[in-house]
């Protein structure tokens, strides 16, 4: 089922996620809610706080879809290094309209769990290593937007107070 996806602004998104303290088929069913939500919106990541869920779970497909064995699905992650940066340009499902350069690791390892709760250690490098922390930030109640200063945040959180006011967020 695809559920809608909240936006900047709502209290779920930035504040942590609670752990997933078990496997169950309704932990299922969201993680299933999550990727039919990531590829209709369409992206390539998403995390349960995005979908209203305060829960440490997120999903990844760089190829949204498009090259089977892609998704990975990481329950109550964490890092186990981060080296490197790179900056790129970025943005979020939870943000739509709205991109920014952002400082990300070259490198990230995480450990978690998958869909069956067994432990799984992933790595990713480029794009991958900024999507996992990207969504490691929405498990930590950060947003992109969060991670940029001066100008460059002010002029998005001015415009999103805008089409606040406008009735358009």
């Amino acid at each position: 089922m695809i559920r809608s996806i909240v936006r900047y602004g709502e209290h779920v998104l930035h504040e942590p996620a609670s752990p997933v303290g078990e496997i169950t088929p309704d932990i299922h069913t969201l993680i299933d809610d999550m990727i039919d939500t990531m590829y209709a919106a369409p992206g390539v990541g998403l995390a349960a706080p995005q979908i209203g869920v305060p829960l440490q779970i997120f999903v990844v497909d760089l190829s949204a879809g498009r090259a089977s064995g892609d998704l990975m699905v990481l329950i109550n992650p964490t890092f186990i290094a981060r080296e490197g940066m790179q900056t790129e340009d970025e943005g979020c499902l939870s943000l739509p309209g709205f991109n920014a350069t952002v400082v990300r690791p070259a490198r990230a390892v995480l450990t978690g769990l998958d869909r069956d709760g067994r432990e799984r250690t992933v790595e990713g490098t480029g794009l991958l290593a900024r999507a996992f922390q990207h969504e490691m930030d929405h498990l930590d109640g950060t947003v992109f937007v969060d991670r940029l200063r001066g100008i460059a945040r002010e002029i998005i959180i001015r415009k999103i107070h805008k089409l606040r006011r406008a009735g358009k967020w």
